[in-house]
């Protein structure tokens, strides 16, 4: 069952005497005296090196293994590692490594665009907006058009197959994520194309770099059979992996109406959902298990997510507001219910 302090079915008025920003100052201000904003770069230097050693050693693997389809299953452990690259380049989006800017942005460009060949432009002006105004239909693009419905408005106004996957869209859900590895590096691509000259030339060149160097290592290690399958299998269960991490956290909760406005502490609280678990929870999640606390706070580090945790907590009781905590399990159970009851309309 959720760990929630109020049941969530609608946005709760404010508290009387109350302004949207006076709940969330005295949080801010309790967290900012805490020290938990400060930089760990030695966290972040150590977990980098970590995982670019442990990504090399696989490759490694390949190329000790040789060709034979049991090589293939190599592609497990990659599609892992690229996870936690992409955690690492979620977290320089939000400037929680570096302290400048551009710093941050550079870390982003490396490990998204040559590494992984996803676009940290892409990805951060996406998921900025996500951030403003979360699971708010028409200013979020997580619940925006899409081939998935996340309103009984986007399910009614779809035709064709589009209706029949938004019918059937809960049990769809998983093997489509399998598609969502690709679907990231397409729109990174596509993305590109409104950009500034010098956007296209470092962000195009880096995304060119890692598509080569990527194909020319599969393809120098395996046979072409067996190299398309080791790609199809890290793409796959990197996508099911990342959208394992990213579904539990909004799916289901609070989507506030057209012209409504909450201050900063509800818009985020209200609509997130945090996953209890301990440190494997914490590592194959990338910290975004504790999404409340990320989301009032998007640039603390990491590691400090949760210690900060029972600072949020506490401060959500005081002031009235539900914060919601369930287990994993249960999370997909009430994401996929969502989903469930979204599409059935179109059954």
């Amino acid at each position: 069952m959720p760990a929630t302090l109020q049941a969530p079915s609608q946005a709760p008025s404010r508290p009387s005497g109350r302004s949207a920003g006076s709940d969330f100052a005295p949080l801010a201000r309790r967290v900012r005296e805490s020290g938990l904003l400060e930089r760990r770069r030695g966290y972040y230097a150590r977990a980098i090196g970590l995982n670019l050693a442990a990504t090399a050693a696989v490759w490694a693997a390949v190329a000790w293994a040789g060709p034979g389809w049991w090589t293939v299953l190599l592609g497990v452990p990659l599609a892992v590692l690229a996870a936690r690259t992409a955690f690492l380049g979620h977290d320089a989006g939000h400037r929680q490594i570096a302290r400048s800017a551009r710093a941050n942005r550079w870390l982003g460009l490396l490990l998204g665009n040559l590494l992984l060949g996803m676009g940290h432009g892409w990805w951060n002006d996406k998921h900025n907006r996500h951030h403003a105004n979360p699971n708010h239909v028409g200013k979020d693009p997580d619940v925006g058009e899409g081939v998935l419905a996340w309103t009984q408005e986007q399910a009614g106004r779809k035709r064709g197959v589009l209706r029949w996957v938004a019918r059937h869209q809960a049990a769809l859900f998983f093997p489509l994520l399998t598609l969502e590895g690709v679907n990231l590096k397409v729109g990174s691509l596509m993305f590109l194309r409104g950009r500034s000259r010098r956007d296209q030339l470092v962000e195009g060149g880096l995304l060119l770099v890692h598509a080569v160097g990527y194909l020319a290592l599969a393809f120098a290690l395996l046979p072409p059979a067996q190299a398309v399958a080791l790609i199809a299998v890290q793409h796959a269960l990197f996508g099911v992996h990342l959208g394992a991490v990213f579904a539990p956290n909004h799916k289901g909760m609070a989507m506030p109406e057209p012209g409504e406005r909450w201050g900063h502490l509800r818009r985020q609280v209200l609509t997130s959902r945090n996953v209890r678990g301990g440190v494997v929870t914490d590592w194959l999640m990338g910290g975004l298990n504790y999404q409340i606390e990320h989301h009032l706070f998007p640039g603390i580090p990491r590691c400090a997510l949760r210690r900060v945790r029972p600072l949020v907590m506490e401060h959500c009781a005081a002031v009235g507001v539900p914060y919601t905590e369930t287990g994993l399990v249960a999370s997909y159970r009430q994401a996929l219910g969502h989903m469930r009851e979204i599409g059935e309309p179109v059954r």
